[in-house]
């Protein structure tokens, strides 16, 4: 999972005829699902999501009997559903969220007897029903075809007596809701953006475990029952959604006194109109979607004495141990719940610590859920810290037996699925301080050491937990062989023995050889870190080996931070770690090559004719791979030192962000959703640096967004940020203002739309306000300069027809950004660029049935 794995699925795999699980998530897999994977008769989890898969799900998939997990989300799976799956009879998950499936929903399905969730949104199967069979899935707990163009009524699904989460949303469902009284397990109940009528049913109240009811956007009428609220029971971590929006409503029976747990939407109905008696305007006012909360389990240990904790080495005090103060190192396991069936975690913190600490056999506090953060779908990421038992002997590690058998649970997806909490995915260990030279043996089970090594090794090895482990590793060789780094180049110094996979640990030999001995020949750059050179490997792969000056080597923490970042991110717009060399005194990065160098080399060159369009996409690009960093990587990253030069350009000039020897990791965000900011000396590149990061020391995601505004600048006007006394801000603010924006235009540029011109360059000087609030987030720039490329090939004009003069066009600093529009019809999946992504790559689209 999670690597650069291409090309499509071979049919051979079906030769493994004792193979159990075919894990295959996050790769650039291709092609059809092959029929002969039907014939693997011991295949329990079928996992190929977030791939570009095509094609149609084969029929032969009926006779996968012991299958349990189908998880192929987010991919381009086409065509009808087969109706011979029905026969499955172990079935539990059927996971196909995110394709391109049509035709009509098999009312067959109502014959799986074990199914526990059916995950289809965002789909197409326009113009046809739910089936009414679907109310006798006698097990079902989870339904969820939001976004699939159905229609007709909604089913009577009050039969269905372990159900807890519907989600029919964003479909064209018409008639009255169904009054029969669902289960009461229920928690959520989404039906929004659909064209029901009819007043709210009774059936609603009394619902104790109820988080969400969404009835917005419909044409429901009549009065709003105040026992919705006034019979529900909520403990101090509940919370119920009631929205209402934008329907007919024109009244509430009963007293209008909502708990505070309780939020009530209303606006958008009759209701909220002048001269109604109720005092609804509290609840009358716009609402910007929901904002799920995030969180942790952890609990405050401030009356322990920090200086008797190493956190440096990621040892916490063990808050809820019987043992005061009692100061341990966890193991770290992620985890995503690919399908939960509620819609706020809080309430059910406490049952998920007794769920997996009682499988574990350990005690409940030696568990913390810190932090958890919900992502797309909605899915559910976990990040687990799992503490030693607590004791009077300060033996405050696992020791490598309990590690193992740890690992060993979660590696080979032993731990039961729970219906609430649904199937669950590895993302990640992250083995700190001494774990870090465990060494894990194979424990001896019924399962083969050869199988359980494939098992083990290949949910391990994937690049965020190689580079957990190998920055664990360089942190404690630092510490303890300081002395052996800094011997002369040429001489010999212990090696840290580490084990990678998709980054290689190259030798000093290789890479010499591959550069001619460093020869000046081969040298292609040069900056403050060191020297640049192209190389050619033994296998004929071109890259660009950066190589430490000498008296560069005490950045240790920069070299540390660049394998660790680079080697667990994955997007076309980001330059590609091949692998590194850490001998013979040397620190060395092997990257990708690229070709056409740097932004600022193009734009400084003298043979520089870059068309609008190529700058706009490579502006796209940018924004896009600095998008994924702040918004999918796992946790978010601040670039710090976005600039021209920090740009590369492949063949194509296609770009990719490069360098992130001071980038720092965003903060979790707080429970309002709010990012908070990092407080760190500042380190950038003058003229691209955020002023309010300068004066405040503050770092943001928007201080990227003024170094990429600095960015689309130079685009357009070919001058460097600051020269001779000029910051090109200021210079491009003041014709702005006086109406001669166009006399900044690059005048190598050639012909172009100045009302293309006008838009990116309102964008730029957006991004480059002093204040980081009025600057947009990387997401609307990303959408921005989408729109912006697709309103030039729209338009049809010719570059010969385009009027390059600009007169009388004027932009003024005042200037607001049109309306930016998230609709796409089409489906843009780049996910498998990043171990355990939550989102898609690039714009994240309100996803339109196809």
């Amino acid at each position: 999972m999670w690597n650069h794995i291409s090309g499509s699925i071979p049919k051979e795999i079906s030769n493994l005829s004792n193979l159990k699980y075919l894990l295959l998530s996050g790769n650039n897999l291709t092609g059809p699902l092959p029929d002969e994977l039907g014939y693997l008769p011991n295949l329990l989890i079928l996992q190929v999501d977030d791939n570009n898969i095509t094609g149609q799900l084969p029929k032969s998939f009926a006779n996968l009997q012991s299958v349990k997990h189908f998880h192929l989300n987010n991919n381009s799976i086409s065509g009808q559903i087969p109706s011979e799956l029905s026969t499955l009879p172990q079935l539990l998950h059927f996971l196909l969220d995110n394709n391109n499936l049509s035709g009509h929903l098999p009312g067959e399905f109502s014959q799986l007897s074990s199914l526990r969730i059916l995950q289809l949104d965002n789909n197409n199967f326009g113009g046809t029903t739910i089936p009414p069979s679907y109310s006798n899935m006698s097990e079902l707990v989870k339904l969820s075809l939001r976004n699939c163009g159905l229609q007709g009524p909604v089913p009577d699904l009050s039969s269905i007596k372990h159900l807890r989460y519907i989600d029919l949303s964003s479909n064209q469902l018409t008639g009255m809701i169904p009054t029969n009284k669902l289960s009461d397990n229920i928690t959520a109940v989404i039906l929004s953006n659909n064209s029901l009528s009819g007043s709210v049913p009774s059936n609603f109240s009394g619902l104790r475990l109820l988080q969400k009811l969404s009835l917005d956007e419909n044409k429901l009428s009549g009065s709003i029952p105040s026992s919705l609220w006034q019979n529900v029971i909520l403990n101090g971590s509940s919370t119920l959604l009631l929205d209402f929006e934008n329907n007919l409503f024109t009244n509430i029976t009963g007293i209008l006194d909502p708990p505070a747990n309780v939020s009530v939407r209303l606006y958008g109905n009759p209701v909220c109109g002048g001269g109604n008696a109720l005092n609804t305007a509290q609840f009358c006012g716009p609402s910007y979607g929901d904002v799920e909360p995030s969180g942790s389990s952890s609990n405050s240990t401030d009356s322990c004495p920090p200086q008797s904790c190493p956190t440096s080495e990621g040892y916490a005090y063990l808050s809820g141990s019987p043992v005061r103060c009692f100061c341990a190192l966890p193991l770290e396991v992620s985890i995503r719940l690919r399908s939960p069936g509620f819609a706020d975690f809080r309430p059910y913190i406490y049952a998920y610590n007794g769920f997996m600490t009682s499988f574990l056999e350990l005690d409940r506090y030696q568990l913390v859920i810190d932090p958890y953060v919900w992502g797309q779908g909605p899915r559910l990421s976990l990040f687990l810290k799992f503490f030693p038992q607590s004791n009077e002997n300060n033996i405050s590690t696992f020791n490598s037996s309990e590690l193992q058998l740890l690992v060993s649970l979660f590696a080979t997806y032993s731990i039961r699925a729970d219906d609430i909490f649904g199937p669950y995915e590895l993302l990640s260990f992250t083995f700190l301080g001494p774990y870090g030279s465990v060494y894990l043996q194979l424990p001896k089970s019924g399962m083969s050491k050869g199988a359980l090594a494939g098992v083990i090794l290949g949910s391990i090895a994937c690049s965020f937990i190689v580079a957990s482990i190998l920055v664990v590793a360089l942190i404690y060789y630092k510490k303890h062989k300081q002395s052996q780094l800094e011997v002369p180049r040429g001489q010999t110094s212990s090696k840290v023995p580490i084990k990678t996979g998709s980054v290689k640990d190259f030798s000093f030999e290789e890479l010499e050889e591959a550069t001619s001995g460093f020869s000046i020949t081969t040298q292609v750059g040069q900056g403050g870190y060191g020297k640049v050179y192209k190389g050619v490997l033994a296998n004929a792969t071109v890259v660009a080996i950066k190589r430490a000056h000498q008296g560069s080597l005490q950045g240790q923490t920069e070299f540390i931070t660049e394998i660790e970042i680079l080697s667990r991110l994955h997007h076309r717009n980001l330059v590609s770690l091949v692998g590194y060399c850490d001998e013979q005194g040397e620190q060395m990065l092997v990257y990708e090559y690229m070709p056409n160098g740097s932004l600022q080399d193009l734009l400084s060159g003298s043979k520089n004719s870059l068309s609008l369009t190529t700058r706009l996409h490579i502006a796209l690009g940018s924004a896009k791979g600095i998008l994924y960093l702040h918004t999918e990587a796992d946790p978010p990253i601040i670039h710090r030192d976005i600039k021209a030069n920090n740009i590369l350009l492949d063949n194509n000039l296609n770009p990719k962000v490069s360098d992130f020897g001071i980038s720092r990791l965003v903060p979790i965000t707080d429970g309002e959703g709010a990012s908070t900011h990092v407080s760190t000396t500042v380190r950038g590149t003058p003229g691209y640096l955020d002023p309010e990061y300068l004066l405040t020391h503050k770092l943001t995601e928007k201080s990227d967004v003024y170094s990429l505004g600095i960015v689309f600048l130079q685009l357009l006007t070919g001058m460097q940020p600051i020269s001779h006394g000029r910051n090109i801000v200021r210079e491009v603010s003041a014709a702005c203002q006086s109406g001669m924006m166009l006399s900044m235009i690059d005048p190598s540029m050639g012909l172009y739309s100045p009302e293309c011109i006008k838009k990116f360059m309102a964008l730029a000087l957006k991004c480059t306000h002093d204040k980081p609030e009025p600057r947009p987030t990387m997401l609307e720039v990303v959408r921005e300069l989408e729109n912006l490329i697709t309103s030039l090939k729209d338009s049809g004009t010719a570059p010969s027809d385009l009027d390059a003069s600009g007169s009388g066009v004027s932009l003024g600093i005042g200037i607001a950004l049109p309306h930016v529009s998230s609709d796409k019809t089409a489906h843009d999946h780049e996910l498998g660029e990043f171990m355990g992504s939550n989102l898609i790559s690039g714009v994240i689209p309100t996803i339109r049935p196809r």
